[in-house]
């Protein structure tokens, strides 16, 4: 019987973010930051403001990175969906980033990776082009 109805479900797209990051521009970080913010109170996750404020510190450290050891611009995009929390930066130098474990008389710098080793559910490097995303992901599980 053709009712005008079938049975293929509507995909509903997956709240993402996308943002050019600018040369040596580090108001790109709390701009980051409050964008991401915006996308995972669309993805609708109450109670879990840890999870906001572990995505946007490590968001930070990726957006600062790529700002600061490089000299081009950057990409950074997020994407939420059932199975968590994707962000990438992508750049534009192929020079992977090298974890550090901190040292006490080393300010704060060496820290990022660090972070996003200790805090993300996954992360990871990958080549692209002439350059490099460098990513990680928290898991909705979690959330």
């Amino acid at each position: 019987m053709e009712d005008g109805t079938d049975d293929v479900t509507e995909q509903v797209p997956e709240p993402q973010l996308r943002r050019r990051l600018g040369r040596s521009d580090l108001r790109a970080v709390p701009e980051a930051r409050r964008a991401l913010r915006e996308l995972l109170g669309q993805w609708g996750k109450p109670g879990r403001s840890d999870l906001s404020d572990v995505a946007e510190l490590l968001t930070s450290e990726l957006v600062t990175n790529a700002i600061v050891h490089t000299d081009h611009d950057a990409v950074l995009t997020a994407t939420v969906g059932p199975r968590g929390l994707h962000v990438e930066v992508r750049d534009f130098v192929a020079r992977r980033p090298r974890p550090r474990r901190p040292v006490a008389d080393d300010g704060t710098n060496g820290r990022g990776l660090f972070l996003v080793e200790s805090l993300a559910d996954a992360w990871g490097v990958r080549p692209h082009g002439v350059g490099k995303a460098v990513w990680f992901e928290l898991e909705a599980r979690a959330a």
